[in-house]
């Protein structure tokens, strides 16, 4: 039976909390509460626009103008094919090399995870400004060799959709790596001496007793990497420079911002941009709940 916490304990824990408690309202709660109330409101400009700009409230009108913008609805289009192809890429390819890692035949196991995770120490938008001129026809050195089918069009013209998953690859890969390797570390010894000494072959061990024991981190792992494909914009908004199929409202995100600062909506930005986190939520939970289940079957 536990013991009730005593004052003192709970004024320690009070105070060990109030800095997280104040960062957490000041950077996530104070921003939606503003971006919630901006919603409700839209701005309209009077005598030709030289009369000043009036807030009119609209209640849900943002939102229901949002949900029935076209242009938006595709972006999640967009995102949905980008997960579909990301997330497995990357979670296999991932695994796979974490697998290959703690096997013991790669060589020089340190220097191969830093090699691997030093994309992911670069910031998305300077990734994205390499991949951008790496895609660039008459810049890059290897435009031709990425692919002569896109022409004088570019890769990232021809190939929108896998060269911003490429892209995304190459910054993630590592970062899963590690996760992946950590995870490897921590399953017992002696199980796998078991199976050695059972004649259990190295891909054997790998795929039937090494990967299962970690599913949990590999389910996070994808989880988190979904959530982020659903608040892709870095590399879609600097590649729209190297191609002419990447438009302003390719994404969710993409189509936020252009709301924001090229058309002055901030009412139908703020709306845009709660459904995009109320989608990402529930898909938390959704998948969450799915992981729960398989791991308790």
């Amino acid at each position: 039976m536990a013991t009730p916490m005593t004052q003192r304990q709970r004024r320690g824990a009070a105070l060990f909390l109030a800095p997280f408690l104040t960062l957490f309202s000041l950077v996530t709660l104070a921003p939606l509460v503003y971006a919630a109330w901006l919603s409700l409101f839209s701005e309209q400009s009077s005598g030709l626009g030289l009369g000043g700009v009036e807030r009119e409230f609209t209640g849900l009108g943002n939102y229901t103008r949002v949900l029935s913008d076209a242009e938006f609805l595709h972006g999640f289009l967009t995102i949905a094919a980008y997960v579909v192809i990301y997330v497995p890429v990357l979670t296999l390819a991932a695994l796979a090399v974490a697998l290959l890692l703690d096997s013991g035949l790669a060589a020089a196991r340190r220097v191969t995870q830093v090699t691997l995770f030093l994309p992911h120490a670069v910031p998305g938008l300077v990734a994205a400004l390499i991949w951008l001129y790496l895609y660039t026809p008459g810049l890059s050195p290897v435009t031709d060799w990425l692919g002569q089918s896109a022409g004088s069009a570019g890769v990232a013209t021809t190939h929108p959709l896998l060269s911003v998953v490429n892209v995304a690859l190459w910054e993630w890969l590592g970062y899963n790596v590690v996760i992946f390797y950590a995870a490897l570390q921590a399953v017992p010894r002696e199980v796998i001496e078991a199976a050695t000494l059972d004649g259990v072959s190295g891909l054997q061990l790998a795929l039937r007793i090494k990967a299962p024991l970690i599913r949990p981190a590999v389910s996070m792992a994808a989880l988190f990497t979904m959530i982020g494909g659903i608040q892709l914009f870095n590399e879609p908004k600097i590649l729209i420079q190297a191609s002419s199929t990447i438009t302003r409202t390719w994404t969710p995100n993409l189509y936020t911002q252009d709301a924001a600062f090229n058309r002055n909506d901030y009412g139908t930005a703020a709306a845009a941009s709660l459904l995009i986190a109320g989608v990402a939520a529930v898909l938390s939970f959704v998948v969450t709940r799915l992981a729960n289940r398989r791991s308790t079957a």
